[in-house]
């Protein structure tokens, strides 16, 4: 089953009611879609980083220890890859299909790498929980998504839709700003340069882990040639 199976079929279970949903409040999936719309009609996509210099960055991970873009592309490419945080179910399912894939992008010389706002405690939290063998990076505020042209505002009415569910951002990133990313992945070359780039302002659509292998493939032989 692809990812795409596998979130579309979590999100089928959710908007029917199917245990352990049927407590969701009448009228959520008709907000979050209209959240979604509006995003997709606004042009964000647009706007996402797709080729040229990547932005550089030097965040924390889970451990508070310091990596720098540079860094990793000292030592090959790097895959990075954006999502929203341990909260969202379609985020959880889309790390464990890049831990299915892990080994197969770093046997192309390429580092693995995953940014989110939220804070360190919760990316530990779900490194255990998920078994995952790649870094995740904090980026506070939404800075580094903003760079790659990811982040974007929540509308106040699902601001209050997610308090009324529980969805405390200000909690979960520490910062108030109730911004998120889009979720993204891309392809840096060690020159720095944007070689490939997938983002989707519908949440429930991710790209496939697998898609990245040939874009690595054809960069480790250009490298090796």
């Amino acid at each position: 089953m692809s990812l795409q199976e596998k979130l579309s079929a979590f999100k089928a279970r959710f908007q029917s009611g199917q245990p352990p949903f049927e407590r969701v409040p009448s009228g959520v999936h008709d907000i979050m879609k209209r959240a979604t719309d509006e995003l997709v009609a606004s042009g964000a996509a647009a706007r996402v980083r797709k080729s040229g210099p990547a932005p550089a960055f030097e965040l924390k991970d889970a451990d508070g220890q310091t990596v720098r873009l540079a860094d990793l592309l000292a030592k090959g490419p790097a895959v990075l890859s954006f999502y929203r945080g341990v909260w969202c179910p379609y985020c959880n399912i889309d790390l464990q299909e890049l831990e299915h894939h892990a080994d197969r992008i770093r046997a192309t010389g390429a580092a693995l790498i995953a940014i989110t706002p939220q804070t360190a405690a919760n990316s530990r939290k779900l490194i255990a929980q998920h078994k995952l063998t790649f870094p995740i990076l904090s980026d506070p505020g939404n800075v580094v998504a903003d760079r790659y042209g990811l982040r974007f505002r929540l509308p106040d009415y699902l601001v209050d839709l997610y308090k009324q569910l529980g969805v405390d951002l200000p909690a979960f990133n520490a910062d108030s700003s109730w911004t998120l990313p889009m979720p993204a992945r891309f392809v840096i070359d060690r020159q720095g340069q944007i070689r490939h780039a997938e983002a989707d302002p519908d949440y429930t659509r991710r790209p496939e882990p697998e898609g990245l292998l040939p874009v690595l493939q054809r960069l480790n032989s250009a490298a090796t040639a």
